[in-house]
């Protein structure tokens, strides 16, 4: 795979659900989840972290350059994967910070339904997660 050639790339069969029992499909379809996964074989990870870091604390202080490399390695790692899909699709729970169009990419076609019922039932916007339904960033 050309990716790996530029980072690390992990497939997760057991994240897609492209062949699953009909079943299986229809309830999650019927999910926030974006329809994306319904005939998705596998979740495509190319990740990396550092140990807890803290600003200030010597011996714990973030490495910035090396994330900034590590961020354009993964970047490059996954732009002929992206290039599959016209739309983008991602898991909420393991997805770029800086995912672009985040809104299809999480959500797909939910998102408008999900701001509703964010809307009615959060009103104030109490729960907040960067990139969440909602939060406009």
């Amino acid at each position: 795979m050309h990716a790996s050639q530029y980072w690390s790339v992990t497939l997760h069969c057991n994240k897609g659900l492209a062949g699953g029992a009909a079943d299986a499909v229809a309830w999650t379809a019927d999910t926030a989840m974006n329809p994306a996964v319904l005939d998705a074989f596998a979740l495509v990870i190319a990740a990396t972290c550092q140990q807890a870091v803290y600003p200030g604390i010597p011996g714990h202080e973030p490495n910035t350059a090396q994330g900034q490399q590590q961020a354009q390695a993964i970047t490059a790692a996954m732009a002929p994967i992206k290039a599959l899909r016209e739309q983008p699709a991602s898991y909420f729970n393991e997805t770029d910070y800086f995912q672009a169009d985040w809104q299809t990419a999480f959500w797909g076609g939910h998102y408008a339904r999900l701001l509703q019922v964010k809307n009615r039932y959060d009103p104030g916007g109490l729960f907040l997660v960067h990139h969440g339904v909602g939060t406009g960033t």
